[in-house]
Formats: C-alpha cells, structure tokens, sequence
C-alpha cells in the first residue's frame, strides 16, 4: 500500500518535523499503562521539538485519525484493540503513516499460539504448549502435560503484561488454572515451564539493543513487578559469553523477522540451563514507562528517551512505500 505522505514535501523541504498523534488509552485491560507510555513518548517527543497532538483514543472515537494536519501517528496501546492489529488495520485502511509494526505482524505477535507457530517455523527455540479449551478431553490433557514436565505456565493466548498469567507445579493445578483463565479471558494455553534467567531483548529501526536480565524480587515477573514494583533488577552485561550474546540477538532477530516486524519490538526470552534462548513472545508496542525495557535498553545503548522516539518517527516517516505487514 503505497501511503501518502501529509505535506511531506513542504516538509522536507523547510527541513520541518512532520506533525505527530500519539494514541494511547484504548480499552484493554492495560489502559492505564498505555495511558502512562503515551504520555512519555507525547513528552519525549515534544522535547524533541515535534508538534504534538495526545490522543485518548478508541473504537468510538476515531476522530483524530480525520485531522489533515497530522503527518504521521504513533500508536501506544497496549492489548486489545491497539495491539492486536485493529488500529493499524483502520490506518492502514485509511491509507495514513503511522509508526510501529503493521496488523499482520500486531495479529501474530498478539496470538501466543500463532507466535509459536511462526518461531518453529523459523527454527527459533521455544517452550512446548498445549492449546486449550473447553472441549478438550481432561484424560488427553492429563497425557499431554506428562511431555511438558511438572510445572507449567498458564497464559491467555491473547493478552500482554502478564495478565491473567499463573504457574503452577502440577498437572490437576494446571488443568484448574487453565479451566479459570479459559473462563476470564477465552482462548489459554499450558505452556512447558522452563527453569533459567528471563532475558529480553529490544529492536530498534532493525539494530539490536543491549540485553536485559530481569531479576523480580518476588521470582515472577507479573505485572506488579513489571509496573508497580521499584525493587525489580533490570541487570546490563550479565552474559560474559561473547559467541552467547550473538546468538540470543541473533534468535531476537530471527523472531522479529518470523513475525513481519517493522520499526520497534521487544522479545522475551527464557535462557534454560542448557544455555538455549527460548523465545517466549514479541511485543510489539512495548512500554514507554518509567519502569519500561526498551527505554532503558535503548538508554544504555546511548539513546535518550526523545532519541528514541524521534528516531522511531524518522524511521517511519523516511520509508513511505514500505510494504506494510
């Protein structure tokens, strides 16, 4: 889809920034963090010297996407709506810039299950699953989860920071979890539940970022942890293996490519005692917060967070007829 570029001419040729909406809210159950990323990246970009429009956005309010002053948009949702790949399919559908990854990539990073699909299918590492819902066979699941081991991670297919996450360290534990997530939040899975060092890597404009290891006091990184908690270790250089570095940026790589990225991500990984990054999920609008990854990655790799943001927007704005994913 070829998109047309707001004054862009007029822009480039006064050397102008391009006039920017951000878009935050929305109505996923992560509406408040969104609210808090959006209002980051709003100042960031203001610092930056950009003409700035913040926008509280959702389904019943697509106003702001008919304002012909704007030249491009940032969406900053997090979950529904905003990071399943709906907004990027209403902007897309209204031919207009934006930055971040298109509804294709946003629809398969979103789905836990298509996700894993795709890593297989790219030979990326990732823990075994079992889908679920309630027409499976309780006898079957029983069978099934004696491949995954004794302990197990309960996740819905379809949320992000940790929502509705739970482990558990037996087979009727994990069938009870399943049964309750099913029934709060829809489609979940049983995932093998692996024993090693949370590592997440962020994606800036195609450059890998420095890794994170995450260390949350309380042994899970949920979101009280993610958000809330001040005492959650976010730790630079704690892999000494050179050759082991290369291949857990290698592997973010890969699964930013599997899944059809563009601009910015964020990939999660479990690195098990066998030294093996297991990719776990891709975020595709990660969080802009204080307490958030890809900032502070990008800050150790000599990024400010306007920096960051304004080479996001750059990005975006200098690659009009890209195809869109």
């Amino acid at each position: 889809m070829e998109v047309k570029k707001r004054g862009g001419a007029k822009l480039e040729k006064s050397g102008m920034k391009p006039k920017v909406a951000v878009l935050m809210g929305g109505i996923g159950s992560e509406r408040d963090v969104s609210i808090q990323s959006g209002s980051s990246v709003a100042a960031a970009l203001k610092q930056a010297g950009f003409d700035i429009i913040a926008n509280d956005i959702n389904p019943n309010n697509l106003e702001i996407l008919d304002d012909k002053s704007i030249d491009i948009f940032f969406p900053v949702l997090h979950g529904e709506f905003g990071e399943d790949g709906t907004l990027q399919q209403i902007l897309e559908d209204k031919s207009l810039l934006y930055a971040g990854c298109g509804p294709a990539a946003s629809r398969a990073a979103f789905d836990k299950i298509e996700s894993k699909r795709l890593f297989s299918g790219a030979g990326i590492a990732t823990p075994k699953v079992i889908e679920f819902d309630n027409n499976i066979e309780i006898e079957k699941l029983r069978e099934q989860l004696y491949k995954l081991g004794e302990k197990y991670v309960i996740k819905p297919v379809r949320q992000g920071s940790s929502v509705g996450v739970s482990i558990v360290s037996s087979k009727q534990e994990a069938i009870d979890a399943a049964q309750k997530t099913f029934t709060e939040f829809g489609d979940c899975m049983i995932e093998e539940f692996i024993t090693g060092r949370e590592l997440t890597v962020g994606i800036l404009c195609e450059h890998v970022l420095p890794i994170i290891e995450i260390k949350p006091k309380s042994g899970f990184y949920n979101y009280h942890a993610k958000y809330i908690d001040d005492q959650t270790q976010y730790l630079f250089d704690t892999i000494k293996n050179s050759s082991r570095v290369s291949e857990i940026n290698r592997s973010a790589i890969d699964c930013f490519n599997a899944l059809g990225c563009r601009h910015f991500a964020r990939i999660d990984f479990i690195m098990g005692k066998d030294n093996v990054p297991y990719a776990l999920e891709v975020n595709t609008i990660p969080g802009f917060t204080s307490h958030s990854l890809l900032p502070k990655a990008a800050a150790k790799a000599g990024f400010s967070m306007s920096q960051l943001c304004e080479k996001i927007i750059d990005t975006a704005y200098s690659r009009i007829n890209e195809p869109q994913a």
